[in-house]
């Protein structure tokens, strides 16, 4: 009897436990240091200043901030960019044009995303077309910044325009994004779209040999605390989630059976806890594996082929 009623307290702890289901969902990290984009040694886009320019105190303040721009100063490029153009004609509009770009521009690799989308609602970029100087680049950090900001419409229809007027951009980007969001199924379906992609194929054949199934992973620390663990490769985990549970079960058996029931049912409680959350951790760390293992073939791609976006930017300041 004693027995039945440890059981019965046991499964009865487990509906006040939170047990989570782990989405097996990759969310890959790809980090870039802003020295690599090699911004300065880009050319401009924009005409030089004229003699009659050079001499205006606008011109000044925008040739302080390219200084700044160029040495990756960023912060202070947008105060002197920023400066320029209040001191700007505000007939000027291809002057000031300019300035609003050079604004997005460093605040996109400041990668302040929402101040990039900031300035490019406030100006009159959004009227510019093709004939826009740096009309490439505008839309790729756009694109880039509306899919951080997950504004889903808007980055849909820059990519329309990047495949319109810059076909193999916009197939880039396409596979950037694949790649960024570990979209394995699409990644697979542009490796083997003619004429094929040997380095992707390669990519997702090993992610699919050497990957580890949550499920499978949670399964096993059901039935054995420590095996999900021991599957995935943590021995020390295995261990300790092993003996921990063991020791608290032998416990709260013990504590019923000599008729300590108020011990018997706190140590259940506890054990309860260690239990599924141990089902839980082991879905998290087969999820975490899977991440390393994907960022690890994925990142030496992304940078060779240069398929983040800050890399396909053609113009500096």
């Amino acid at each position: 009897m004693k027995l039945i009623n440890f059981f019965l307290i046991f499964i009865i702890s487990t509906i006040f436990t939170s047990c989570f289901r782990v989405e097996d969902k990759l969310e890959p990290k790809f980090s870039y240091n802003i020295e690599e984009t090699n911004i300065d040694l880009k050319k401009n886009p924009f005409r030089p200043l004229s003699p009659e320019e050079k001499n205006t105190d606008w011109a000044k303040e925008y040739i302080i901030a390219k200084k700044f721009a160029n040495e990756l100063d960023l912060y202070r490029s947008i105060t002197n960019f920023k400066r320029a153009k209040i001191l700007l004609d505000d007939k000027d509009l291809y002057r000031i044009r300019e300035m609003d770009y050079y604004l997005m521009l460093s605040y996109f690799l400041a990668k302040k995303y929402e101040d990039v989308i900031n300035v490019f609602d406030k100006s009159s970029l959004d009227r510019v077309d093709k004939k826009f100087e740096a009309y490439h680049d505008l839309l790729i950090m756009l694109y880039e910044s509306y899919y951080h900001l997950e504004e889903k419409d808007k980055y849909t229809r820059v990519l329309e325009l990047l495949e319109e007027y810059y076909p193999n951009e916009g197939k880039k980007i396409v596979l950037s994004t694949a790649m960024i969001d570990a979209d394995i199924e699409k990644i697979e379906e542009i490796a083997l779209t003619p004429p094929g992609n040997d380095k992707l194929i390669d990519l997702v054949n090993t992610y699919y040999k050497n990957k580890k199934s949550v499920a499978s992973a949670q399964i096993l620390n059901a039935v054995l605390p420590g095996a999900g663990y021991l599957y995935i490769g943590q021995k020390k985990s295995a261990i300790t989630s092993f003996f921990l549970n063991a020791s608290f079960i032998y416990a709260s058996y013990e504590f019923f059976q000599r008729g300590y029931t108020a011990a018997g049912i706190i140590t259940v409680s506890f054990e309860a806890g260690w239990y599924f959350g141990g089902i839980y951790g082991a879905g998290e760390e087969a999820r975490f594996y899977n991440e390393r293992l994907y960022e690890c073939m994925a990142s030496p791609i992304m940078k060779k082929d240069k398929l983040l976006p800050v890399f396909m930017l053609k113009y500096g300041f």
